[in-house]
């Protein structure tokens, strides 16, 4: 048996437990774990309420972490074997599904880092298709995940880059990491538009939305109506903060060269997936690649699951 964080029921938080532990099959790896970020995607299907959930109790919680293999290498992994998942002492992956950690990176940040750093890489290089130069604006870059996402489209080499979000400190941050532009996203829809406009008048190339809901509406919106005619605009949706739906008039796929897509698991193939983490992984150093995470042992599961701050990454460790 090993200690993990077991879910037995839908829509029940994991409790902190004993479980079988794990005995890989052929092309399978066992692996000790080391660390494993709390991340929307594990909460989300630890809930049962994600997309990609199996609905199959009971099952160990976890998309992905950094461990150790049984010859000693230090490999990140992602989508072990269920029942199995990343937080515990000991999870099953597919031998495909594991990454090699650079030497120097820690595995606190690796695995900080991991799913944020694929989320904005994928959506910027295998869905949008984006070009050194191009201009990249970053809707909800507040967050953990859109703030990396400001540091990789600098590292990336984008002309330009507008960052949105709510918090005046983190929108300093960023502007201080990258960010050209920033602009508050707490005043009225007219009042977001006109600041949007000039911008978007100007030719942004590449939207990574992380918020969905009315600024994301009022974004497009106003992407509509000034965009240069026939300049194309990549709309990546990431996630939805701000809501799940969004009402928008037909018009706005006709007015202009929007093309409006989604990024995350099933629209990029896992292969790819898993090349983009290793390029994330390569560049934290070179790049300089910041995300705030604090370190907190599996054992206090319980004092930890319920607890939401965008701006901070999670991270259990099994020690």
């Amino acid at each position: 048996m090993m200690k993990a964080a077991v879910v037995t029921l839908a829509g029940q938080p994991p409790a902190f437990a004993d479980f079988e532990k794990p005995v890989a099959a052929p092309g399978q790896h066992l692996v000790r774990v080391a660390a494993a970020a709390l991340s929307q995607l594990a909460r989300a299907k630890a809930s049962g309420t994600h997309y990609s959930s199996h609905g199959v109790f009971p099952f160990v919680a976890g998309v992905d972490g950094v461990g150790q293999l049984e010859n000693g290498q230090r490999v990140y992994f992602f989508s072990p074997q269920a029942p199995f998942g990343a937080l515990a002492e000991y999870t099953v992956v597919d031998a495909a599904q594991c990454v090699p950690v650079p030497a120097g990176l820690d595995d606190v940040t690796a695995a900080a880092v991991a799913i944020p750093g694929m989320s904005c890489w994928a959506a910027l290089v295998e869905r949008a298709g984006f070009v050194q130069g191009e201009t990249v604006l970053v809707n909800g870059a507040t967050g953990a995940s859109g703030r990396l996402a400001v540091q990789i489209a600098r590292y990336l080499g984008a002309g330009k880059i507008i960052a949105t979000g709510r918090n005046p400190a983190a929108l300093d941050w960023l502007r201080a990491a990258g960010a050209d532009v920033v602009i508050s996203l707490d005043q009225p829809e007219d009042a977001l538009a006109a600041a949007l406009a000039p911008h978007l008048a100007a030719g942004v190339d590449v939207v990574l939305d992380y918020l969905w809901g009315p600024s994301a509406r009022t974004t497009l919106i106003t992407a509509a109506k000034t965009l240069p005619e026939g300049h194309q605009l990549r709309f990546v949706q990431i996630g939805s903060i701000s809501g799940a739906e969004i009402s928008l008039p037909a018009a706005v796929l006709r007015a202009t060269a929007i093309n409006l897509m989604g990024s995350g698991i099933g629209s990029v193939p896992l292969p790819r997936l898993l090349h983009v983490v290793a390029q994330v992984l390569a560049a934290v150093i070179p790049a300089q690649l910041q995300v705030k995470a604090q370190a907190v042992p599996l054992s206090r599961l319980a004092e930890v699951w319920g607890q939401a701050d965008s701006q901070l990454r999670t991270v259990f460790t099994m020690a």
